[in-house]
């Protein structure tokens, strides 16, 4: 986040999950007026504990009035279905900063509905999880009209501690595509992680073997010894990106590669480890319990 005083803004935030939480927080620490929904209002609730967060029953009711709406949802068709319901009560120009991870096709579809709402189109995926977005530290990925972006860079200060412009047009996805990549690596790294342990239990190895042997070379990873540690010490709730989300990810890189014409196998195979573990009841647990899909049983 910026030192720099700026003005404070409505802000609407449709979606108060992990990372829609945390964000609204930011935006109301950071002196804007801030109106959010959830689908299942019991998870917004505990925000109207926050100073100058009020929790809406619609997105219609969210929506009224503001001057900026950001949308942190779980996929593109649940951002297309609640813009939807929020178009009523949303005035023509207001800037929308769609922070979801849509995918390729679903980001351009709502670039086209942002055109015929009238609004300013902002492709703003994060990179980061729990504890970076609770801290106002995320990297924003966006893409967007020059001309508007200073009405929406007091909202991407307040969540992020950096914003990387990728392109002009929203709606041209560049900033959800380099999100894709991004998470390519991330996803392919935590099923990993996962996949040593179970293989180093199923050979007898003690795992801090594996890490003294790679330690402070280039195979070392601060991200290896964080997911591993959240697997050993049992220590995977509250998730700080949770398995059904990253199967949904995984999904939408592959799909991205096949529109692309490229084969991602590994992508694939982190897809079908993630929808495991959640088939397991691992859903709701930080991605690292990708590790359960290695055995047949929780």
């Amino acid at each position: 986040m910026t030192d720099i005083e700026t003005p404070a803004l409505s802000v609407a935030v449709l979606g108060t999950g992990i990372m829609g939480a945390a964000m609204a927080r930011n935006l109301a620490r950071s002196g804007h007026t801030v109106r959010v929904w959830n689908r299942t209002r019991a998870k917004a609730e505990p925000l109207a504990a926050e100073n100058g967060v009020q929790v809406s029953d619609t997105p219609a009711d969210a929506v009224r009035d503001a001057d900026v709406v950001l949308t942190m949802l779980y996929d593109g068709d649940a951002v297309r279905d609640v813009m939807r319901e929020a178009a009523s009560a949303l005035r023509p120009g207001v800037g929308w900063v769609q922070s979801t991870t849509a995918g390729v096709d679903a980001i351009g579809e709502l670039g086209v509905m942002a055109e015929e709402l009238g609004l300013p189109f902002f492709d703003a995926p994060v990179l980061g999880t729990r504890q970076p977005a609770e801290a106002g530290q995320l990297l924003v990925l966006a893409a967007g009209p020059t001309e508007h972006r200073a009405a929406v860079a007091p909202v991407l200060d307040a969540v992020g501690a950096r914003t990387v412009w990728t392109g002009e047009e929203g709606g041209a996805g560049s900033a959800t595509r380099l999100k894709l990549v991004a998470n390519s690596w991330v996803l392919a790294a935590t099923n990993a992680t996962g996949e040593v342990l179970a293989l180093a239990q199923a050979l007898g190895v003690d795992p801090q073997s594996f890490f003294d042997v790679i330690a402070g070379g280039p195979l070392d990873m601060g991200y290896l010894r964080a997911k591993a540690a959240l697997i050993l010490d049992d220590k995977l709730t509250p998730a700080s990106f949770a398995v059904s989300t990253a199967a949904k990810d995984a999904r939408l890189i592959v799909e991205a590669g096949e529109r692309g014409g490229v084969r991602l196998d590994v992508a694939a195979a982190s897809a079908e480890r993630f929808r495991r573990a959640a088939e397991q009841g691992h859903g709701d647990e930080d991605m690292a319990a990708a590790y359960f899909a290695s055995f047949e049983e929780k």
